[in-house]
């Protein structure tokens, strides 16, 4: 019996050092600090590719989305910035124009105002070309992933499953969109032909 204890102790014990020698699991979600290097680095367009809540009414939410892209541009002082959207929302297309970011520099966080109703976010370091927001509201955890292009690599995506499966959520809790499903962006022409882009 006390060789079998000795054994899961070196069990444990040894848990530690397997989990260390794979960084992405479990590794700790750390806020990036904004500044005049990390602002204009999330200016420009992303992806939405997936998300998870342990807010059940958000659940509903995120399993309606089913594409969505998003675009930042500075704002009219330095810590604002313009975001545009363009969503399906279960069947229907969605473009909501010019809703507000406000960068709150002290303690690395966005804060989204629609309708008067604010969501505050933590992005947390990665990637340059990933964009994961820890959401802060109603103390139930949230967490989003976005990219610059719709094709995340296969170790990201897996390193985000990782963050999430570390965070206690499980499959039920999760959800990606598909690429199938991409609303045509505002000045796109749909149908054949090359999609032209609006001029500013």
């Amino acid at each position: 019996a006390c060789q079998a204890m000795l054994a899961s102790l070196v069990l444990l014990l040894g848990l530690p050092l397997a989990l260390a020698a794979e960084p992405p699991t479990c590794a700790p979600l750390i806020p990036v600090t904004f500044n005049n290097a990390t602002v204009p680095g999330i200016l420009g367009q992303w992806v939405y590719i997936g998300g998870a809540s342990k807010y059940k009414p958000h659940l509903a939410e995120l399993e309606a989305v089913k594409h969505a892209v998003f675009s930042f541009s500075p704002g009219s002082h330095e810590d604002e910035l313009n975001a545009t959207e363009t969503m399906r929302v279960n069947e229907t297309c969605v473009t909501k124009n010019t809703t507000k970011i406000h960068i709150f520099r002290h303690n690395s966080t966005l804060v989204h105002v629609d309708d008067q109703v604010s969501s505050m976010a933590e992005l947390i370091q990665s990637d340059k070309d990933l964009f994961i927001l820890k959401h802060l509201n109603n103390n139930f955890l949230s967490l989003s992933l976005s990219a610059r292009t719709p094709n995340v690599s296969k170790e990201h995506l897996e390193e985000f499953k990782a963050h999430l499966h570390c965070l206690g959520f499980g499959e039920e809790e999760i959800f990606f969109t598909s690429e199938k499903e991409a609303c045509p962006l505002p000045g796109e022409k749909t149908g054949e032909g090359s999609a032209e882009q609006q001029l500013e």
